[in-house]
């Protein structure tokens, strides 16, 4: 979508200080939050590379790092004495 097409339906939709790079942002960190995998979300913004949707918006994704902090259990640190 041309940059003026996107901003000419912003305003026919009557949406202040909303561009359309806000609605794509807001889209991807929705989808994020609900589950939808990096990988999926990459490919729907058309991210060449996954890294570069990971370094945005892996933030969001409440399960993204949970199976790595679970290897560590902390219970089990004794304290040195």
């Amino acid at each position: 979508m041309a940059a003026s097409t996107g901003k000419a339906a912003c305003e026919r939709a009557r949406l202040e200080n909303v561009t359309v790079h806000t609605i794509r942002h807001s889209s991807a960190v929705a989808m994020v939050s609900n589950g939808v995998t990096l990988e999926k979300v990459a490919q729907y913004l058309a991210h060449s590379n996954v890294a570069i949707t990971c370094q945005t918006y892996a933030r969001f994704a409440p399960d993204h790092l949970q199976d790595a902090a679970e290897i560590l259990d902390f219970t089990q640190v004794r304290q040195v004495r």
